[in-house]
């Protein structure tokens, strides 16, 4: 499991580097009584991951939260917003906007553009084969990365439980007035929280990711919303046009659209 975010070079969610300072202030909340079974958890999970899975055309929009802390000891939150949409088995368009790159990740079956719309610039790559294929592809070629890509994957059930170790249904919760299902699992390096939406329509709603073998545990956070499924995208909503003003480059010379300022370490990969 990743962390989510589509980033690049030593920035991605693989490459993140460890060595986080020490968080301050940790409070440790008890445990409730008694948890649910492990294999309720896992019940629920595939639920979901069954349910996103068979959506051939899904479209929805994020905000995601990644954590760090500065080596005077201050804890930094850096936040983003975007949308997905994506047509299986190989189309999608995603986009980020945060307070330091403004970018946009398309795919149209054959080739995959990364458009840097604040510095007015863009690069193309060959990406043919199913989402699966191509999101493997990018995240060993090109360290990139899309927002919430285990979420999707038509067997995102397999990508999430690799390396579980344990699992609990924590209880319900309730993420921006829907009531959820709320999943905890531990795997060596990490811990990750899941809230499933109640009824007929069992999407995610947040996705925490904790990395525990960094100092400071710091955390990735993805709240999901407007999930709409089954909509047909627009024949032109996977085309790519470049701006008046836009430059084509080279791949590797999109290192800085980061979602945080260079030089700060986040946290929250899986």
């Amino acid at each position: 499991m990743r962390q989510g975010i589509f980033s690049f070079s030593g920035s991605g969610p693989k490459a993140f580097a460890l060595g986080l300072l020490t968080i301050i202030g940790i409070v440790s909340a008890p445990a409730p009584a008694a948890w649910a079974q492990y294999g309720d958890a896992q019940g629920i999970l595939k639920t979901m991951a069954d349910y996103v899975g068979r959506q051939e055309n899904v479209s929805l929009k994020y905000d995601a939260d990644v954590e760090a802390v500065t080596p005077a000891l201050e804890k930094i939150q850096f936040s983003a917003s975007g949308d997905i949409t994506l047509s299986r088995p190989n189309k999608f368009r995603v986009s980020r906007t945060g307070g330091y790159a403004d970018v946009e990740l398309i795919s149209d079956g054959s080739n995959v553009t990364i458009h840097d719309r604040g510095g007015k610039r863009f690069a193309q790559v060959p990406a043919a084969g199913s989402f699966e294929e191509v999101v493997d592809r990018l995240r060993a070629e090109a360290m990139l990365e899309l927002p919430g890509a285990d979420l999707l994957l038509s067997k995102s059930y397999d990508e999430l439980m690799a390396g579980v170790l344990e699992a609990k249904h924590v209880g319900r919760g309730v993420v921006e007035g829907v009531e959820c299902e709320h999943l905890a699992f531990r795997n060596l390096d990490t811990d990750w929280q899941i809230w499933i939406e109640i009824g007929e329509r069992p999407v995610p709603r947040k996705y925490v990711i904790t990395s525990k073998s960094v100092g400071a545990s710091p955390q990735y956070t993805l709240r999901l919303r407007d999930w709409k499924a089954g909509v047909n995208p627009t024949a032109d909503a996977f085309a790519f046009k470049p701006p008046e003003g836009s430059n084509g480059i080279a791949i590797t010379l999109l290192k800085d659209i980061n979602e945080i300022p260079a030089g700060i370490i986040p946290g929250g990969t899986k």
